[in-house]
């Protein structure tokens, strides 16, 4: 197993810290965040754990993380805009994060709306990882938490458990990238990401979201929050995030939901 070493990682500009376990690296920066006093927020930190007992995915689902098999890591930065202007935020990582994978060899790496990073050649994709940000106002200090998970080994029963296809960088990339080399690309694109977004917000990113954009002219259903369903073509991003469908009754705009089934692209 590649043992994780800050030395290896070491990203000008941000601490990093490594630790055998831990329940969540978000759950441990925001809550070391909540103690800090403002000066000590201004300075980013990156956490990356061996494993995590208790990590978190969207809507509260259960991380999943196997010792050695993937790179499990939070950074904490403070963010200089205004909490509305933060909308939107975790399509700009993802945007950061796929770039990172595709110039270390993971050339198929395309993105899910909202957060997850997908590979495998096909329209429904494999999920390769996932992205949960959590952020803090304190007065007028807004923090925000970046967590990312990615699976660099592939682990027996996974795919089972989620019951969905998973993909592992080892099976998209050979040689397969240490995880120390992936924590490190991906950490400097996404503080690239992070000061790209305070000045010009999700905007600066939409073009190449869309184009990353698995699911791009694919007519989709989409689960809402209260369980009902939509179906449309996919069609690009609205203002602060949300997914655009072409339905038949028009354009939806689907702020939060689940992707439940892909299809071929077909007239709206």
């Amino acid at each position: 197993m590649d043992r994780l070493d800050k030395a290896q990682i070491a990203v000008p500009g941000l601490e990093i810290r490594i630790v055998d376990r831990c329940t969540s690296t978000n759950a441990l920066l925001l809550a070391e965040g909540r103690e800090r006093t403002q000066r000590a927020a201004d300075h980013p930190v990156l956490l990356a754990a061996e494993e995590q007992t208790a990590g978190r995915g969207q809507r509260g689902r259960r991380w999943r993380s196997a010792p050695g098999a993937g790179t499990t890591f939070s950074i904490r930065r403070r963010m200089r805009c205004a909490p509305r202007h933060l909308a939107g935020l975790s399509l700009a990582v993802g945007v950061a994060a796929a770039r990172a994978l595709r110039a270390l060899g993971a050339v198929d790496v395309a993105l899910k709306w909202p957060n997850d990073l997908l590979a495998g050649g096909s329209h429904a994709g494999a999920k390769l990882g996932g992205i949960l940000i959590e952020t803090r106002i304190q007065g007028d200090t807004i923090t925000a938490v970046v967590g990312i998970g990615i699976n660099c080994r592939p682990v027996r029963g996974l795919p089972a458990a989620l019951r969905r296809r998973v993909i592992s960088l080892d099976e998209l990339v050979q040689p397969a990238p240490a995880r120390n080399a992936v924590i490190g690309a991906v950490a400097r694109e996404v503080l690239a990401a992070l000061e790209a977004f305070e000045s010009a917000g999700l905007p600066a990113f939409a073009a190449a979201w869309r184009a990353l954009h698995a699911h791009e002219g694919r007519r989709l259903r989409v689960r809402l929050a209260g369980g009902r369903t939509v179906s449309g073509v996919a069609a690009g991003l609205a203002p602060g995030g949300a997914l655009r469908l072409l339905t038949r009754r028009g354009t939806r705009v689907v702020a939060s939901g689940r992707i439940i089934s892909v299809l071929a692209a077909a007239a709206a």
